[in-house]
């Protein structure tokens, strides 16, 4: 017999999921309390949900940095260890986190391949200029039809940004407020 949470996970929709991830680069986002202070860089977090877990043809692993499975393998299993696993990730780990759509978390972290040149030539995807190399990676990842959501937590001041499609949602540190803010 499938445990409850399980079949949770299996059957989370996106929004659902994107959700709780968000949910957890918020959090992260907001406890942390020295994003003033010079010399310090807070905590950074870029993660795709992909639809299918077919996913390197447009990745390349990133060496050692991998997630920590033992602590959180499933997203909707227990939010609060994905949190934490999301908290040592931000610290102490590079590269983008591969989530499926049903909110399993890939072990290994990965580097998210430019377009070529032929794709990449959307006139509707528009970068804002405080983007740096994570948020340009996410925002064109998020055109590729197998990206459902991409989401990152800047390192520099605590924003974090939404990506779907090639559009993207932004949340200054002083705009995050959790489930009930309206988009």
């Amino acid at each position: 017999m499938n445990h409850p949470d399980a079949l949770r996970a299996e059957y989370a929709t996106s929004q659902e999921l994107m959700d709780l991830v968000r949910y957890a680069a918020e959090t992260l986002s907001l406890e942390f309390t020295r994003w003033d202070e010079q010399y310090v860089t807070g905590p950074s977090l870029y993660c795709l949900i992909v639809a299918d877990i077919d996913f390197g043809d447009y990745t390349d692993p990133l060496g050692g940095n991998v997630w920590p499975v033992e602590w959180c393998e499933v997203v909707a299993n227990d939010p609060e260890s994905f949190i934490e696993a999301a908290r040592d990730v931000a610290f102490t780990r590079d590269g983008a986190v591969i989530i499926s759509g049903d909110g399993t978390v890939q072990e290994q972290m990965v580097r998210v391949r430019n377009l070529n040149s032929q794709k990449s030539e959307r006139e509707d995807v528009v970068a804002a200029e405080w983007m740096g190399t994570k948020h340009l990676s996410a925002l064109e990842a998020s055109t590729r039809r197998q990206v459902l959501w991409a989401i990152t937590l800047s390192e520099e001041d605590g924003r974090v940004t939404t990506f779907v499609d090639g559009t993207y949602k932004d949340y200054e540190r002083a705009e995050l407020g959790g489930r009930w803010r309206p988009e």
